[in-house]
């Protein structure tokens, strides 16, 4: 038994980390997920998505109240779903498919995650490309394709950077990104206020709004009209509601962020999601309504043929091509790098970098297109109901086996080389989802409610025939003893590795944040509010509107170079400390 446990441990430890549950001493807290999923949902597409609901004629009411709705249940569908399965396994879900569901479905699941996270960073990628279109004075791109050789060439630059960037330094970007976030949140608030008075005053001819009631009848009369593009009425609370709620669906109900939340300390720091949903998807996407609705009607034209480089340019000038490139980066980063995971567990032979420059080809050539990002809010939908069924699959084995006196992990305790109740259950609700939509027999925004619902009864009765309420007590037995080898293997990681940081309290690093925080953000936050709230007329507007412009972009290079400076000392060698057992799991 000791020469089994030996070899266990050597096999372990030869392991690739992603094939491992997260050890105890590398989990984070509540702080890490704040800003991850800060820096990660306030993108650029936030640009696409108010347009859109702008197009799509939603009332402010609507928007208000609905969009806060679908957002609270998306925060909710992290807590009580993600997070749940993501702190109990460790695991991120491409692991767990890949270790419990056998090679078939695992292949066919990560080759759709390929596609969807390809487009995704596509999609990112073309909005950061219309602002250096701007800037560069390249026609706008009104066609499904490219018609501009220079605006190809612009987008292939920005993705071509992209992916070099997630090849080599991922890890530095993701944690800048977390930096980011702040600041993002700060200038689409900004934004969405240098742009009311201007769109006060051309409904009202007073620049200044008196009370909240004020700018609702503002944006009821000038952006979320209840109208469409076509004149007619448009969607309602409940579209706006499914919408919020649907628009990350294979990150939350389709699990896909177990491979964040997998490093969360407690389950409730699902509720962190918040700072992307409540501020990005909601905060963010009004903002961006107004800054589309404002720049349409500054262009003489509809808000469907504004680029996101156009309205960041009028909202926020020369900062706008900043915001509208790092927001685009930041999100196009982590796609691409999820996109490298799913493309290796597809062609396992091949290195995680190789495949990434592999994948980053797709990107570079998809980037070019418009038609990705203006299709963004369908794809998200469709994406969602993809996945779903596989979140559902995973949902039941982990909750509902056990109440039903089936074994979690029963197809590895099997031992067969396929898991056809996940394969059918799989195909019999893409077909069911998409069988709905055809005909049209409920909410477009909802399908992936019942088709969530399907997969895991379904999954859960094909399992059951398949015995998996059987009892196998050699593999149950190589099972425990694997894992008390993996926990071993964390004690002597953690033994290794865990160290007392030390925390900088030096004079220096108190200035350089003090800097980036009051001139980063503090000050344009001010001189935002002091366009909206302190210009009665057009003149003084206009003033105040220029010195924004002027001083902004000074405080966007400032933020920048300082925080990029805080993070290099934050990186400082820390002072190791005595060896730490690791709790039992």
């Amino acid at each position: 038994m000791g020469e089994t446990s030996t070899e266990l441990r050597r096999a372990i430890a030869g392991m690739d980390d992603e094939q491992l549950p997260v050890p105890q001493h590398r989990l984070h807290g509540p702080g890490h997920f704040l800003g991850l999923y800060a820096a990660e949902h306030v993108a650029a597409t936030e640009f696409v998505i108010g347009a859109a609901f702008v197009a799509l004629g939603a009332t402010i009411h609507d928007i208000l109240i609905g969009l806060l709705i679908g957002n609270l249940l998306a925060v909710l569908s992290f807590w009580l779903i993600t997070a749940p399965i993501a702190v109990k396994t460790r695991l991120s879900l491409y692991t767990y498919l890949e270790q419990n569901m056998g090679e078939l479905f695992s292949r066919l699941y990560n080759g759709a995650n390929v596609l969807i996270f390809v487009v995704i960073s596509a999609a990112m990628i073309t909005v950061s490309a219309t602002a250096l279109r701007v800037l560069f004075g390249v026609p706008p791109q009104n066609m499904p394709y490219p018609t501009s050789a220079s605006f190809v060439l612009i987008a292939a630059s920005a993705s071509v950077i992209a992916v070099l960037v997630a090849y080599y330094g991922f890890n530095v970007l993701s944690e800048f990104a977390s930096i980011c976030a702040p600041w993002l949140m700060v200038m689409f608030a900004a934004g969405g206020m240098v742009l009311i008075p201007a769109l006060n005053e051309s409904l009202t001819g007073q620049t200044v709004l008196a009370s909240f009631g004020d700018f609702v009848d503002l944006a009821g009369a000038t952006v979320f009209t209840g109208t469409n593009a076509d004149g007619e009425p448009g969607i309602g609370i409940w579209e706006v509601i499914g919408f919020g709620w649907a628009a990350n669906t294979f990150a939350h109900f389709g699990l896909i962020d177990m491979a964040l939340l997998r490093y969360a300390r407690k389950k409730r720091y699902g509720l962190c999601t918040a700072t992307g949903m409540m501020f990005g998807h909601y905060v963010a996407w009004i903002s961006a309504a107004l800054m589309g609705a404002a720049t349409a009607a500054f262009m003489q034209t509809s808000i469907a043929f504004v680029s996101p480089g156009d309205v960041a340019y009028l909202a926020l000038g020369a900062s706008g091509f900043v915001i509208v490139i790092v927001a685009g980066w930041t999100t196009a980063n982590s796609n691409l790098y999820r996109a490298g995971l799913a493309a290796q567990a597809v062609f396992p032979n091949i290195s995680r970098t190789k495949v990434t420059l592999i994948v980053g080809v797709v990107v570079v050539v998809g980037s070019c297109f418009p038609i990705i990002y203006r299709s963004f809010l369908p794809l998200l939908t469709y994406a969602g109901l993809l996945l779903v069924p596989v979140g559902g699959i995973v949902f039941a084995e982990q909750h509902l086996f056990p109440r039903m006196g089936m074994k979690t992990y029963w197809h590895r305790l099997r031992g067969a080389h396929q898991n056809y109740p996940a394969v059918i259950t799989w195909a019999v609700a893409l077909v069911f989802g998409f069988g709905l939509n055809m005909i049209d027999l409920f909410p477009f925004y909802y399908l992936f409610v019942p088709t969530w619902i399907l997969s895991v009864l379904l999954y859960a009765g094909l399992a059951k025939r398949a015995g998996a309420d059987r009892a196998w007590p050699e593999a149950e037995a190589r099972l425990a003893a694997f894992d008390e080898a993996v926990k071993e293997h964390h004690r002597e990681l953690a033994a290794r590795e865990v160290t007392e940081p030390v925390k900088d309290t030096s004079v220096l690093t108190k200035v350089i944040r003090a800097v980036w925080i009051v001139v980063g953000l503090l000050i344009p936050a001010v001189l935002a509010w002091r366009v909206l709230f302190n210009s009665p007329d057009l003149d003084s507007y206009y003033a105040n509107r220029e010195l924004f412009y002027s001083l902004t972009i000074w405080c966007t290079a400032i933020y920048f170079s300082f925080a990029w400076w805080d993070l290099k000392r934050s990186k400082a060698p820390r002072r190791a400390a005595m060896p730490v057992e690791c709790p039992a799991e």
